[in-house]
């Protein structure tokens, strides 16, 4: 089949791959000049995909990145992966409408859409089918079937991949159901075909608000933990031998990526918007997990003055810029705030990240280097934010003269764990 993935990044890319690599002639289509260039060059900005998979697909034809509406044509599958930010605490969809608007221009009868961006219960039959509809003077469920099915990708898990994760799918009507549920089992090994969009969605927005939430528990409880004088992760270890009734969260210096900055905040101003009323976990969990990055200044600033520095005039390595180990993500990464702080109270702060190479979104005043043992040694503080495996733990520990652990890898006198 013709098949168009609209959006190509971090959802969007590896789908594309995907559905080339399983005999699909796929177009990837991105308004970003500068990512369908690099895509036709076969460079790969996406941790999942290889550049030489990428060459190896347009080499043979089956993947064609395009920033042209006019590639979109005669397709028979359309994947809806865009962007769904949140603009001052409102959904922003425009992106979804921007892309629904584009397909039906080229949607013919029997074709299908298939929308994956993460967004509020509703979105799929309240906003995308009537653009389609309008744009096409096709009927959805009729003329063309249209359905559900939320990305569940994690940026460098290496177990649970595009293929290996079960999918959730639906569609508005049974017919559409049956359309997107026999296109994703050839792209993964399960799907979980559910009753209806509305469910796909919420099942979406409830997996990433119990992350969230929980999250949210042990980071407020290291917080309190460490001025009670006690191990939190001592006790999340022994909470963890019990082999029912538990689930292992472990805390840090915030949260990033899209899924839980963003994605509960969806369905808390959907539950108010509709319903008048406040998703209390939510807010919370936003809370704690958002001044996370504060309580790891404040631990610095703590520790720096232990030794008579002032935060600034010093100089702080930071470790890793993404907002989780092995990805070159940086989204809403807690390391972003973290080192805003620390600037703005007059610190030197370096950064060091294989994967994160770069990043509009991190302060340009960083200065970005590689993780040398006389880096650690220049530095009065380093601080590990994101456990790369690239990163020697053995010279960080040995060289570093003080390190704020964020994640539980050192040990040592010269080590404090968050």
């Amino acid at each position: 089949m013709r098949v168009v993935i609209v959006g190509q990044g971090y959802v969007g890319l590896p789908l594309a791959v995907r559905a080339a690599r399983v005999g699909h002639h796929v177009v990837g289509f991105d308004v970003d000049d500068e990512r369908i260039k690099r895509l036709a060059a076969g460079e790969s900005y996406v941790d999942d995909v290889s550049s030489a998979d990428l060459r190896e697909l347009l080499d043979a034809g089956t993947f064609h990145p395009s920033a042209d509406p006019r590639s979109c044509a005669g397709f028979d599958i359309a994947v809806i992966a865009v962007p769904t930010p949140l603009r001052e605490g409102t959904p922003d969809l425009k992106y979804i409408e921007e892309s629904a608007r584009t397909l039906a221009r080229y949607l013919r009868p029997g074709a299908t859409v298939a929308l994956e961006s993460t967004t509020y219960p509703g979105t799929t039959t309240d906003l995308v089918a009537p653009l389609l509809e309008e744009g096409s003077g096709l009927i959805a469920g009729d003329d063309f079937f249209l359905g559900y099915s939320p990305e569940r990708i994690d940026p460098g898990n290496r177990e649970w991949t595009l293929e290996t994760t079960p999918k959730v799918v639906s569609g508005i009507n049974p017919a559409s159901l049956e359309r997107i549920d026999a296109f994703y089992r050839q792209i993964v090994a399960k799907t979980v075909p559910v009753a209806d969009c509305k469910t796909a969605e919420l099942a979406k927005l409830l997996e990433n608000t119990f992350r969230h939430v929980n999250i949210a528990l042990v980071n407020e409880l290291a917080v309190f933990a460490h001025a009670l004088g006690i191990d939190v992760w001592e006790a999340i270890d022994a909470a963890s031998s019990k082999p029912f009734g538990y689930l292992r969260f472990v805390p840090g210096p915030g949260v990033g990526g899209h899924c839980l900055p963003i994605d509960p905040s969806y369905l808390s101003w959907r539950v108010q918007r509709t319903l008048g009323q406040s998703f209390r976990f939510v807010e919370l969990a936003n809370d704690i997990n958002n001044h996370m990055p504060d309580y790891v200044v404040r631990r610095l600033v703590a520790a720096l003055n232990t030794q008579r520095k002032a935060v600034n005039g010093s100089t702080i390595l930071l470790l890793g810029l993404a907002y989780k180990k092995n990805s070159g993500d940086a989204r809403e990464s807690p390391a972003r705030r973290v080192a805003s702080l620390l600037l703005d109270m007059g610190a030197d702060v370096r950064a060091a990240d294989p994967h994160v190479v770069e990043d509009a979104q991190v302060d340009r005043r960083v200065v970005r280097v590689s993780l040398t043992a006389a880096q650690l040694a220049e530095a009065d503080a380093v601080v590990l934010l994101a456990d790369h495996d690239e990163f020697d733990l053995s010279l960080i520990a040995e060289n570093a003269a003080y390190v704020l652990d964020t994640r539980r890898r050192l040990t040592g006198e010269n080590v404090e764990t968050l």
